[in-house]
């Protein structure tokens, strides 16, 4: 559950990227929920208009998704279907992290892979032909090879899962089976809670569905030497004639989804990588780096089987697997067999048919709790600190011997005391958005007062007005720094 600091900190990064009527509609979307186009014009209190083009950007850029779902009709009139628009939270919050997913997509892939990618992380969603115009200047843009080239780096996209075909369907949602549930004109507080808790069962149904099928995601088959303006096809250096392209209409056909289909931005993939580099730092930081090493090997093995972002534990993998791909990595090449087999000890591995099982979930939790003992020892102390660290390993209700409440002559009652995790991850996470909102608006703040002097051509940068430039430079490096910090800890709590 997102509480009201997430949604502060998610409706100002829409205000900073876009207009304030798009910000406006979105923050409506964020505090009421799904709502329909009427709906949302009644609370922004927009023209309809209005509202229909800040809804188009805002799918455009992911930031919305738009679903059906199944009415019933009155007497005599047939069930219709009527559009809902729901806020995607955590596509929202992924804009402040598309630094730090271009770092990654250029540390793995190359500098042309970096640039298609950062055109889909500012256009939202282009299709390959819109993205090979946009890499190639205009008088070039007819050169097969050029064009081929980019094919080639988007291919290496696709097949890292960084990227992603978008569906061209929109997901509906039919009528719910009759739960016995008594009349809108008689619903009370209980029932108007079960309608409420319905709305976000819907929501939550059309976000799962939002995807294509695992096998059209990321199916991709190039069109290698194709004009992708003109639809010619070169063969060597000269464009094959009208009679031989004819014979290869039903080919090209099959390519038309260099203009047709659209892509975006796989925030799973990144998520993903994001919790399985977050598990091996937790590793190497608790145990040693032998143990860092084996996970991180595992995790590269199975990450294309996991099926969902938050995988609680791996696939299993045989001894020999996991050894054959520790001693193929650089810092793995020293380990030997019975390194590896106390590495999968200290991991705390589950072993099924002699195959080996990392509990992710576990290491996750861990890394949690150690957040969260920094944070009391930060604020309360020491002392504190320990009582925390005991209560929350302990994982029951525990007493304590100077505690006592006199309920009687006779009679004396303990205080008994627990931490419960779930309510107070929410109180962390909150607090995290809260820090990240005042980061994120101050360094706008310092950015705005100093926006002459960070525009100075550098040959005016001197003197007075260069210490204020290197002054602005440092406070924008450390508070990015910080923000990126504060995120990875954000992440911790919410994505991981």
């Amino acid at each position: 559950m997102v509480l009201q600091n997430g949604i502060k900190l998610a409706s100002s990064l829409i205000y900073e990227n876009f207009a304030d009527l798009v910000g406006k509609v979105c923050d409506c979307l964020l505090r009421k929920g799904a709502l329909t186009l009427p709906e949302l014009t009644r609370f922004t209190e927009l023209p309809s208009q209005q509202v229909k083009n800040c809804l188009l950007v805002l799918i455009q850029h992911n930031c919305v998704l738009d679903y059906s779902v199944q009415k019933e009709g009155g007497i005599g009139e047939q069930d219709k279907w009527v559009v809902h628009y729901a806020a995607l939270f955590d596509n929202i919050l992924h804009r402040m992290r598309f630094t730090k997913f271009l770092t990654m997509v250029a540390e793995e892939l190359d500098k042309e892979c970096k640039e298609l990618f950062e055109g889909l992380m500012q256009h939202g969603r282009l299709s390959l032909e819109q993205l090979i115009l946009r890499a190639i200047p205009e008088p070039d843009q007819g050169n097969i090879a050029l064009q081929d080239g980019i094919r080639a780096s988007f291919g290496k996209l696709v097949d890292a899962h960084y990227v992603e075909r978008c569906p061209d369907f929109k997901p509906s949602i039919p009528i719910p089976p009759q739960d016995g549930t008594t009349s809108t004109a008689r619903r009370g507080a209980k029932s108007s809670k079960i309608a409420d808790q319905r709305e976000k069962t819907q929501e939550q149904q059309a976000i799962a569905m939002a995807s294509c099928s695992e096998g059209r995601r990321f199916d991709i088959t190039m069109n290698y030497g194709t004009d992708v303006k003109s639809g010619a096809r070169i063969e060597g250096n000269a464009p094959i004639s009208i009679g031989e392209k004819r014979k290869h209409e039903e080919i090209e056909s099959e390519h038309d989804w260099e203009k047709k289909d659209l892509w975006r931005v796989n925030f799973d993939e990144f998520v993903r990588r994001l919790r399985h580099k977050a598990c091996v730092t937790s590793v190497r930081s608790q145990l040693d780096e032998g143990a860092g090493t084996v996970l991180n090997a595992i995790l590269e093995t199975t990450r294309r089987a996991e099926k969902k972002v938050k995988t609680e534990i791996t696939d299993p993998l045989s001894i020999n697997t996991i050894y054959q791909e520790v001693i193929n990595r650089e810092e793995g090449r020293t380990m030997d067999l019975e390194h590896v087999r106390t590495a999968l000890v200290q991991l705390e591995c589950r072993v099924e048919k002699e195959a080996y099982r990392v509990d992710l979930k576990s290491i996750i939790e861990t890394a949690q709790n150690m957040e969260v003992e920094s944070i009391v020892e930060k604020r309360y102390g020491e002392y504190a600190c320990r009582i925390y660290r005991y209560l929350s390993r302990t994982g029951h209700l525990a007493e304590t011997d100077k505690k006592i409440i006199l309920s009687g002559p006779t009679q004396a009652q303990k205080m008994l005391w627990k931490v419960i995790k779930c309510p107070l991850w929410e109180i962390v996470l909150d607090e995290m958005h809260h820090a990240a909102l005042n980061l994120n608006q101050r360094m706008a703040y310092e950015l705005e007062q100093e926006h002459e002097i960070r525009n100075l051509p550098k040959e005016k940068r001197v003197g007075e007005l260069g210490k204020r430039f290197e002054r602005i430079r440092r406070v924008k490096i450390l508070m990015e720094s910080s923000l990126m910090k504060l995120d990875d800890a954000i992440m911790l709590f919410h994505d991981f």
